[in-house]
């Protein structure tokens, strides 16, 4: 705005660029994003969390947060497909929009971690189920039944108290995490939804032109048929099993 004398009379002249709308004139310095510097719903994208629970570390995929509580396992990044349930609930809602490279933190209720307490997971099972498999079952034991984890709560008579929560469950926890990249190679992809759901790699094929991804052993079609579904919509691939290739070769 700029003040000029015409005739001695004071006008005022604004020299300012136009604006339709106030609330859209932003400061130069007010760069969004580009969309690629950004996470969306359905992007494969290689993260790096640590989950802390009761003021310790309960999951990390930080070689360095790892090293603190004296964790000597192969730890590194994870590969995930943002909004597919690849992630506790909480974490995966909150990744939407963030950009790479940037440290972030993230505070989930139950309801959005490993849920809630449910008192119908506590189980009475005789002693003598635990006598049969050589065990001693005594409070605070964590046992393995019929491939779940579960805490010893009481030892009374002839019957054992067993909690089947997740020992996570009714507890608030928090993530600090950091998005490393995109992923956008295919192959890198798919590697990643079968280290994902199945913890095991099989060779296959990519057909570009009719968006399949084509298996040779047949000892993965019991999976595929279980998963393809649910990996055509995080890809936009149909997943198959060529078994005719397989009987060429016998």
């Amino acid at each position: 705005m700029e003040t000029v004398h015409k005739n001695d009379t004071e006008q005022k002249v604004n020299l300012d660029p136009p604006v339709k709308d106030k609330a859209l004139a932003l400061p130069f310095s007010s760069v969004s994003p580009k969309p690629e510097q950004t996470v969306g719903f359905g992007d494969f994208i290689e993260i790096e969390f640590t989950g802390i629970a009761n003021g310790e570390i309960f999951d990390t995929t930080s070689k360095e947060e790892a090293k603190k509580i004296g964790l000597e396992a192969d730890v590194k990044p994870m590969i995930i497909s943002v909004g597919n349930q690849m992630l506790l609930q909480g974490l995966d809602e909150n990744l939407d929009g963030k950009e790479m490279n940037k440290k972030y933190s993230v505070h989930l209720t139950p309801d959005k971690a490993f849920g809630k307490r449910n008192p119908d997971m506590i189980k009475i099972i005789p002693l003598r189920v635990f006598k049969e498999k050589d065990m001693n079952p005594y409070p605070g034991m964590t046992v393995q039944l019929d491939n779940y984890i579960a805490k010893i709560l009481s030892v009374s008579g002839g019957r054992v108290s067993v909690d089947f929560n997740n020992p996570l469950a009714g507890k608030e926890i928090d993530y600090n995490f950091s998005i490393k990249r995109k992923i956008t190679d295919t192959k890198e992809k798919i590697n990643a939804l079968l280290d994902f759901f199945l913890r095991m790699r099989f060779d296959f094929d990519i057909d570009e032109t009719n968006k399949k991804v084509i298996f040779q052993k047949s000892e993965i079609k019991p999976f595929i048929e279980m998963f393809k579904d649910k990996f055509k919509t995080i890809t936009g691939y149909d997943f198959e099993v060529n078994e005719r290739k397989e009987e060429y070769k016998k």
